[in-house]
């Protein structure tokens, strides 16, 4: 080679007199040709075969070892096709026996503490420089873009160590040779290679073999494979299948799934941080938080947090974490009791996601949505001239906060008040966001159809749709039901028509009882109550293939038996209106098993009851229904009605049962209607009172949706 001159070749002469010699010597040979390749030209073909002659006449290296260390010079120096040229060379095939058995023997000596009399086929820092010629060669071919065959040559050095050291690597390896920092290397490169290679599932094998063979990998090295392979898993986007880990005790848990194999990786990674064996790393937790977030375990995200050392994470990122994971478990109280410990301290009260947060769990409850208005104003406050969309985002709580808190207040002026002014933090928080953010076009739609601004709903339930590309569904079911309260019917059902062919099986069951009421409202009986046996159908099918309460989360196993309960009671209403009551009894007794204690079974128990006539038992069926549920609207309204035609409860206490239902829901045309006739049969108001309730209840009645909007 032009690179390396006579002397060099003497001085190598020098230092080596064995085989043995030059590879322990071999760093110092390559440094000293390093030194004299920079000023020489780039190596071509014949100059590499020429200086490889020379070596193996010299008598110091054999072939191989020749070709390894001139192809690791070739590769210090960038020339990455010659080394690769070089590297081909290597029969790694003829040599793979005395390798495998060199590194037997090797072992073998070390248990015995003695050395042994036969001489091995090739020293242990022969194989660790042949080893490294073919985990370099990997290298150049991943320089240039031949993943496949690289990841190959990688395969070839953990086959070897595997079958030779079944065991793993001894750690006096570490201190004899590069033996284990090429281990180390080849283990994190073969599956990146396989990803680069386009092969999902050779890539999760080779994660798995990395980290369940004992390589004696040190623990940084497999804390950074944990976490890239926790990361494939994720985010690749195939399912591969579930690990063999027979080698397990018995009871130990074995991942099911892609998502619970990236969890368990990331649950030990953060067990590690807290014995504190490796470093904080934030992008953990952001990935386990993450994975937990998409299979309903924010609970156990929130106890691997606690778990923490304290400094590990700022304390203000700590509570705002903790309080999320709580209120996607349901648990708003203990998130809200967070955030107000939080705020005790005053440097961390101008947390304005924490803020956000707060206001959004106070609107959720009336009783608490006057806190959550302020913490909405702080918020405001803070975020003045800094980000809009955010600002956007606190107007859009603000308005929240605002309607919930209208359901407590009693005058008429007032509510009406706080209704335009939940209306105003809405469109300002659509200007803000640029009229691009679905769930403040979404609130938009809901408030304005509440106030019963149909056309202005229809519109921003368009708006929404649009943006969503009909990605959710319950877009779609909004604004057929802002459509039903425009008595446009047939428009409302060909939405949901859509809706039905764009979404899964198992997402047809809140369309297809919204289509049933559409059609009860046209007077379509018979279709109505075929669709929701397509409900009951879809809902049946769904628990078999699944089994739920085993291998559906919990949340969409209360949404499944919740929504057979509703369709049940829905048939039951049916019956009752068309005085089949034996029908009605079979539909009320398949809920005894779903929620006995159902306020919405007590009371549609009621309603059969009251149309056959026996009022003492139906009002003994409301009652139950409003201990259940003190709130119950549709209770409150039939107590009084019985009690009306009865006549032995005072018009006081009627009265008082239809103002509490109005309090409860202002739009409850029902309940304007039978008030009416309250002050006008039963001498508590004037006639201008009862004018005035029946007035509001046609309106109601006219622009009354199908189902609730919210």
């Amino acid at each position: 080679m032009n690179c390396l001159s006579l002397s060099e070749y003497i001085l190598m002469d020098e230092m080596v007199t064995s085989p043995e010699c030059l590879a322990t010597k071999d760093h110092t040979s390559s440094v000293h040709s390093l030194r004299a390749g920079e000023s020489g030209q780039k190596p071509d073909t014949g100059n590499i075969e020429e200086a490889e002659s020379s070596l193996r006449e010299s008598g110091c290296l054999n072939y191989e070892e020749a070709r390894a260390l001139l192809g690791r010079y070739e590769y210090q120096k960038g020339n990455i096709e010659s080394a690769l040229h070089v590297f081909e060379g290597i029969d790694i095939a003829s040599v793979t026996p005395k390798l495998k058995l060199a590194l037997a023997e090797r072992v073998q000596t070390q248990k015995r503490r003695s050395r042994s009399f036969s001489t091995p086929p090739l020293s242990i820092n022969a194989v660790s420089l042949l080893l490294e010629a073919v985990f370099l060669k990997a290298k150049s071919l991943q320089a240039l873009q031949r993943y496949k065959e690289a990841a190959q040559s990688c395969t070839v050095v953990l086959d070897i160590l595997e079958s030779s050291l079944p065991a793993g690597l001894p750690e006096t390896f570490a201190t004899d040779c590069k033996l284990q920092d090429t281990l180390n290397k080849t283990v994190e490169l073969l599956p990146e290679l396989c990803k680069l290679a386009d092969a999902p599932r050779e890539a999760i094998m080779s994660y798995r073999r990395a980290l369940l063979h004992q390589w004696n990998l040190d623990i940084q090295t497999t804390a950074k494979i944990q976490k890239e392979f926790a990361i494939f898993l994720l985010y690749s986007g195939g399912e591969s299948c579930p690990p063999n880990l027979q080698s397990q005790m018995d009871g130990s848990f074995v991942p099911r799934n892609n998502i619970e194999e990236a969890i368990l990786l990331l649950m030990i990674l953060l067990r590690k941080i807290s014995l504190q064996r490796i470093e904080w790393d934030p992008s953990i937790l952001d990935h386990l938080s993450y994975a937990l977030s998409i299979s309903g375990g924010l609970k156990t995200l929130a106890s691997k947090v606690e778990e923490l050392l304290p400094r590990t994470i700022d304390r203000q990122e700590k509570y705002l974490i903790l309080a999320l994971c709580y209120y996607g478990g349901g648990d708003d109280f203990t998130a809200l009791n967070l955030l107000r410990k939080l705020w005790r301290s005053t440097e961390d009260h101008i947390c304005v996601p924490g803020l956000l947060l707060a206001s959004k769990v106070c609107a959720e409850s009336p009783d608490c949505a006057s806190e959550g208005i302020i913490y909405a104003h702080r918020a405001i406050e803070r975020l003045q001239e800094r980000c809009s969309h955010l600002l956007g985002v606190a107007n859009c709580v603000l308005g929240l906060s605002l309607t919930a808190h209208s359901r407590t207040v009693l005058t008429d002026s007032e509510r009406v008040k706080i209704h335009s002014d939940a209306l105003k933090s809405f469109e300002s928080a659509g200007k803000l966001t640029k009229m691009s953010d679905t769930n403040v076009i979404y609130h938009l739609c809901l408030e304005n159809a509440e106030q019963r601004k149909l056309d202005v709903a229809v519109h921003y339930a368009n708006w929404f749709l649009k943006l969503e590309g009909g990605s959710t569904l319950k877009g779609s079911m909004l604004l057929a039901r802002v459509l039903s309260a425009q008595k446009r019917f047939l428009d409302a059902e060909t939405i949901i028509n859509v809706a039905l062919e764009q979404s899964g099986k198992w997402d047809h069951g809140e369309l297809l009882r919204t289509k049933a009421k559409l059609q009860i409202a046209q007077g379509q009986v018979k279709n109505a109550i075929e669709t929701y046996t397509q409900i009951l159908a879809i809902l049946q099918v769904q628990r078999r293939s699944f089994g739920l309460g085993e291998d559906l989360e919990q949340e969409s196993g209360d949404h499944c038996r919740t929504l057979e309960l509703e369709t049940w009671l829905d048939l039951a209403s049916i019956y009752i209106k068309l005085s089949q009551w034996r029908d009605a009894e079979k539909c009320l007794s398949k809920t005894e098993t779903i929620s006995s204690y159902s306020a919405c079974r007590l009371y549609t128990a009621g309603l059969l009851n009251q149309s056959k006539g026996l009022y003492k038992a139906a009002l003994g069926d409301y009652s139950n229904a409003l201990a259940v549920n003190p709130s119950h609207v549709p209770s409150l309204v039939s107590s009084a009605v019985v009690f009306m035609k009865i006549g032995k409860q005072s018009p006081a206490i009627i009265r008082s049962l239809l103002t509490e239902a109005l309090r409860l829901d202002r739009m409850n045309a029902s309940a304007w209607y039978n008030l009416g006739l309250l002050y006008k049969e039963g001498g508590l108001g004037s006639a201008a009172e009862a004018a005035d309730c029946f007035e509001a209840a046609i309106i109601l009645e006219e622009t009354e949706p199908v189902e609730p909007f919210r």
